[in-house]
Order: C-alpha cells, then sequence, then structure tokens
C-alpha cells in the first residue's frame, strides 16, 4: 500500500540513511523506479515520490526495483533496464544530457550503463540520444521552416555549428543541405504526379 511521504522519511532519503532501509520503500512517478532510502542515485523532486511499506506493493503498483540499491532483494533484468534507459532518453533528448545525468536518472553507474547499454543495442547511450536528435531534427527540416539554430535548441543542440557537425556526420549532408535537397525532392514527386494526371 502506497502512503504519503513524512519529513522524517524524506530526511532519511536525502541523507541516504541506511538505517532506514526495509522499514521503507520511496517510489518516484518520473521514472517509474523504486529504491531504498539509502540508494545514492539523484535525489528526487519531492512531489514525485512516494512511500512503499515493502518491495512487493511497489512492484505491484508498477514501478521498477533500482538498479543501483537492488530494493527488497529485487533485480531489474538488463532487457528491462536497457527499455528504462532507451525511455529516459526520449523523454530528456531535449536537454542537455551526458553519460552521468542518463546514469543518474537510470538509477546505475555511468560505466555499468554503458557497457549494459553496448552490449544489448550494438551502440553507446550517447550515440542512441545523438540518432534521436538527428531523427527529430530532419523531422523539423521538412516539416517547419524554423531556423536550424531554433531546430538545433530543441533537440538540445543549441551550438549551431556542433548541430551542423554532428548532424553531417550522421546524413553526410548539412542541415540546409538536407532542407534543400528533400524539398526539391517533394517538388520533382509533385511535378511528376501532375503530370501523369494531365
Amino acid at each position: 500500500m502506497s502512503r504519503k511521504i513524512t519529513d522524517e522519511q524524506w530526511k532519511a532519503i536525502i541523507e541516504n540513511n541506511k538505517e532506514y532501509d526495509d522499514q521503507f520503500f520511496y517510489a518516484v512517478k518520473t521514472t517509474k523506479v523504486f529504491c531504498r532510502p539509502s540508494c545514492k542515485s539523484r535525489v528526487p523532486n519531492y512531489n514525485n515520490v512516494t512511500i512503499f511499506d515493502r518491495a512487493e506493493d511497489a512492484l505491484q503498483a508498477g514501478y521498477r526495483p533500482c538498479k543501483r540499491c537492488k530494493p527488497g532483494g529485487y533485480h531489474l533484468p538488463d532487457e528491462e533496464w536497457v527499455w528504462q534507459i532507451e525511455t529516459f532518453i526520449k523523454e530528456n533528448y531535449t536537454t542537455h544530457l551526458t553519460l552521468r545525468v542518463i546514469a543518474e536518472g537510470c538509477h546505475g553507474s555511468p560505466f555499468h550503463l554503458h557497457r549494459v547499454f553496448k552490449n544489448r543495442k550494438g551502440m553507446t547511450p550517447i550515440e542512441y540520444l545523438q540518432r534521436k536528435r538527428i531523427e527529430k531534427a530532419m523531422k523539423y527540416l521538412l516539416e517547419t521552416n524554423w531556423s536550424i539554430r531554433r531546430i538545433g535548441e530543441l533537440i538540445g543542440l543549441p551550438n549551431p555549428s556542433h548541430f551542423a557537425t554532428l548532424f553531417k556526420k550522421y546524413t553526410k549532408q548539412t542541415p540546409r543541405e538536407f532542407r534543400k535537397r528533400k524539398r526539391s525532392e517533394v517538388l520533382i514527386d509533385e511535378h511528376l504526379l501532375w503530370n501523369d494526371k494531365a
């Protein structure tokens, strides 16, 4: 059964107090992960915390055990952890993400997260992040008239030259070249379609 957090419990979480381990578990709504009070993961937002008396209750409520502190002795399988990492990146790619930030958000060490993700996905978490950003940038370039700078800011790459360099690395063309080429392809397709109907 879940309940609201008390001041004493919040203090235990902030201080990573081991004395409270197994007395309660805290779950974070945004990450859908639950932890022991002593967990060394980043302190969550107070308003996103729910308290459970037993690990089983948190599991039944749909929360996954933290990869770092293994609450109640439960272990999150690597497949589920990779899914959690992917979800975290998809939901936060517009912000400044580093391997450390991703690891903190997904309750693991940067080294372990990097290794497990690469073994399962064939790419690093940062490569996955960059691909997601470039996919979104391509969509914006095709569907809007927004400036390259604005698109870069929207995908978490506020430095235009860095954005252009990364975009070219993945697509072999700059954002401007990509937009111009794709739009001319669309015009050619529309012209051919119009002539077929004539």
